[in-house]
């Protein structure tokens, strides 16, 4: 959360001023493509595509936080399975694609992959939607039926992965938790040097796939992720009944 005064929002529009044209907020001068103005005094950033919210002199982004009667809140947690969809309007590519699990990684549209053993049939869940479940302590799963589920967690270099079916091994140095679902918002990454997610589009030094690639970024990754936009990720409960997949390839 970042409080703005307008003597500073004075100097954010003279600094962006080249760049658009710049509208007027109270006395002070703004780039709307980089800020929006509440009740004609209030200055909120512009992040990830999300023009954050105004709650009694804090900016909020409705992914995580609600304002009721001029008090900041968090948005009740996500109790049941559900889907993500990537949100930045300024990323029109992606913008309302699905998170889609596909070689045991995250990514940004394309197409579930998935498996589902013939000994179960008829009895196979869908298997064409990706879902995920939030766990305890700050915890997530793959919304699968295989015996010992499949955890999401962070790589070393923070790509979002999850397990092998039938295995629980994770590489050294990967993160587990400091995940978040809210109810009607987003999937945070609560982790301490967390800045949120990017979209990174296919490149050859990267993940070897022809969509784009999910990391979190951080202080010791941003620099190698220059290339990449930030993105929101939306929550939606997952429509189905029980699990969305046997195992998720």
């Amino acid at each position: 959360m970042t409080r703005f005064t307008l003597a500073a929002a004075a100097l954010i529009g003279l600094s962006h001023g080249a760049a658009a044209a710049l509208q007027q907020c109270g006395p002070a001068q703004y780039d709307p493509a980089n800020y929006v103005c509440w009740e004609n005094q209030f200055l909120c950033p512009v992040t990830a595509g999300e023009g954050l919210s105004y709650c009694n002199g804090a900016c909020y982004s409705k992914f995580m936080y609600t304002c009721n009667n001029n008090i900041l809140a968090l948005l009740p947690t996500a109790e049941s399975a559900f889907t993500l969809t990537v949100s930045n309007p300024a990323l029109p590519l992606l913008d309302g694609k699905p998170v889609t699990a596909q070689g045991l990684r995250l990514w940004l549209s394309g197409e579930t992959k998935s498996y589902c053993p013939s000994v179960v049939d008829p009895n196979c869940p869908p298997g064409n939607v990706t879902s995920i479940a939030a766990g305890g302590y700050g915890g997530a799963s793959m919304n699968t039926m295989v015996p010992g589920g499949q955890q999401v967690y962070l790589t070393p270099d923070w790509n979002v992965g999850y397990t092998q079916a039938h295995s629980a091994y994770i590489p050294p140095g990967s993160t587990s938790t400091g995940f978040a679902a809210y109810q009607g918002g987003g999937f945070i990454n609560l982790n301490g040097n967390g800045w949120g997610w990017v979209a990174c589009p296919p490149r050859a030094s990267g993940p070897a796939g022809p969509e784009w690639t999910l990391y979190g970024r951080n202080s010791t990754n941003a620099e190698s992720l220059n290339y990449c936009t930030p993105i929101n990720l939306k929550v939606t409960p997952y429509p189905g009944q029980g699990a969305a997949a046997w195992q998720y390839t």
